[in-house]
């Protein structure tokens, strides 16, 4: 499983439907599992186009008065399947995560939930979001893979979140941005990997997706 998170960069809010687009090819060519995140503004046009599109956030409050939040059901609205939680770039507190996962799931959606090390994957699996997402927040967007500078945060978070909860899912992010990193990070047990800006960058995004896939 690959999930692409577009963030904000400029070539993102230009292209995020040409990216979903590429991600959609890739997976009728591949079967890969491939989720793409891209900025709010998309969210409903890229998933009237691709089946596998998540929010890049979301917020737990019920929909109200609540000016600026983004609730599930506005999600849901949109036509996405889930939504990154907790992401180094939009930390939220351990008892918002409790409740965003739970909210998300009551309405059929999907979560992926980022955790900064070993210690917070842990401390998160118990919640059985359907994903834990390991990324070191010092090396996210740095090049540098988890998977080869710190492999033992991949290896002992796997370990342990399928010794707290089976269910869960454990992806690896930060600095993923070649083949390598990602045949390393499924070595160390990871099923899936978290990436954004070696995609968005790529000087042929659909190339590059298409290697990463031929190797999962």
């Amino acid at each position: 499983m690959i999930v692409l998170n577009l963030k904000t960069y400029e070539a993102s809010i230009e292209k995020a439907l040409f990216f979903t687009d590429v991600a959609s090819e890739v997976v009728e060519e591949t079967g890969l599992r491939i989720v793409i995140c891209p900025p709010m503004l998309h969210l409903k046009e890229a998933a009237e186009r691709f089946s596998e599109v998540f929010a890049q956030h979301v917020d737990a409050e019920n929909p109200g008065a609540h000016t600026g939040t983004v609730p599930v059901e506005l999600l849901k609205a949109a036509g996405v399947k889930g939504s990154l939680v907790n992401h180094s770039e939009k930390r939220i507190p351990a008892e918002t995560i409790k409740s965003t996962v739970e909210r998300l799931h009551m309405s059929g959606l999907q979560s992926v939930v980022c955790a900064a090390n070993t210690r917070e994957a842990v401390g998160i699996a118990p919640l059985t979001p359907s994903f834990v997402a390991v990324e070191p927040p010092e090396l996210i967007g740095s090049g540098i893979s988890v998977s080869k500078a710190k492999p033992e945060i991949v290896l002992n978070s796997v370990k342990a979140v399928k010794e707290t909860n089976q269910k869960v899912g454990v992806l690896c992010g930060a600095g993923v941005s070649t083949k390598e990193d990602v045949q390393k990070a499924m070595e160390l047990g990871a099923e899936g990997v978290l990436l954004a800006s070696a995609f968005v960058k790529a000087e042929d995004p659909k190339a590059f997706l298409t290697g990463l896939a031929s190797i999962m």
